[in-house]
């Protein structure tokens, strides 16, 4: 990976840059099964972004993909008055959060799309994508499923582009590599899993680590509040068991509830709360590699 980058909303960059990253967020996303829960607001993104930047954060990695109100051409004025690094998504979520239509217009030329918005740009705005996002179902990869995937793969064999998934309830992990991984020949170290300790099995994060992909350990939430006190626990597992160079960390912020700004956790949690509890257990060395130099190797690529 001689000359890899990581894609920001700026231009690309070298992994090394990145700096301290929270691996997985929302700046901006809106969905109908989200009504009147929009993150729409730009004055309080960056005000979320600049609470990030004084808590140590330097850049932020965008998972809101194609049709769910990403806001590219608002992305870079924010990482200029920021001086925080953004890289946003292509990608497409579960049909729930689209019209019947919206997806009609996608068929035949899904790749194509997520292709485009990687090497030349997201609709006007110029900026290029640096990830695609998808998303798998609770315990199952149905027909909507295995055609995004399928999409997202030939994207990337085109792209070189990373595939960060959802995990609905942090389920189907080991079905998700099966069809990326095996049978539609994605290199593991090229897919991200989104959400594993929704699911804390510890099983089935190790059989998934073992593979050779990313785990991305993303939270708190007040929806997720079951499952997120035992993300330090496993963090602590996989590292000391030797995968802790699989490991990244997010906050995904996905409701206007749940930034700092109007009151919630929000991004700086991740610094301000997550980090030190990690520390506590593993070590500031291993967090700091975690925060740092995971995030560069997960998102960089020798893009084709």
């Amino acid at each position: 990976m001689g000359n890899a980058a990581v894609r920001t909303v700026l231009g690309d960059i070298r992994p090394e840059d990145l700096g301290v990253c929270d691996a997985h967020d929302h700046l901006f996303l809106s969905s109908p099964q989200l009504p009147g829960q929009e993150l729409n607001d730009a004055a309080a993104a960056r005000a979320e972004l600049e609470a990030f930047r004084a808590a140590g954060g330097a850049s932020v990695v965008q998972w809101t993909p194609y049709g769910m109100g990403r806001r590219a051409a608002g992305l870079p004025p924010l990482s200029r008055a920021t001086g925080v690094h953004l890289v946003c998504a292509t990608g497409l979520h579960q049909a729930a959060h689209y019209t019947p239509e919206a997806l009609g217009a996608l068929r035949g030329r899904l790749a194509a799309v997520f292709v485009a918005e990687l090497t030349e740009g997201i609709g006007t705005s110029g900026v290029r994508a640096g990830l695609i996002k998808v998303a798998g179902g609770f315990h199952a990869l149905d027909a909507h499923t295995r055609w995004t995937m399928t999409a997202a793969a030939e994207a990337h064999h085109a792209t070189g582009a990373p595939i960060a998934v959802h995990l609905e309830l942090g389920t189907g992990a080991l079905d998700v590599l099966d069809l990326l991984c095996g049978e539609l020949e994605v290199a593991p170290h090229r897919v991200i899993l989104g959400h594993l300790n929704r699911s804390p099995d510890p099983v089935v994060q190790r059989q998934a680590a073992d593979t050779g992909c990313w785990l991305a350990f993303d939270g708190p939430s007040r929806a997720h509040h079951a499952t997120d006190w035992r993300m330090p626990d496993a963090v602590q597992a996989l590292a000391e068991a030797g995968f802790g160079h699989r490991l990244l960390l997010g906050g995904d912020t996905v409701v206007a509830g749940a930034r700092s700004a109007d009151g919630g956790p929000g991004m700086p949690y991740l610094l301000r709360r997550v980090r030190p509890r990690l520390e506590a257990v593993l070590g500031t060395e291993p967090v700091r590699a975690i925060l740092t130099d995971n995030p560069g190797r997960a998102f960089a690529v020798d893009w084709r």
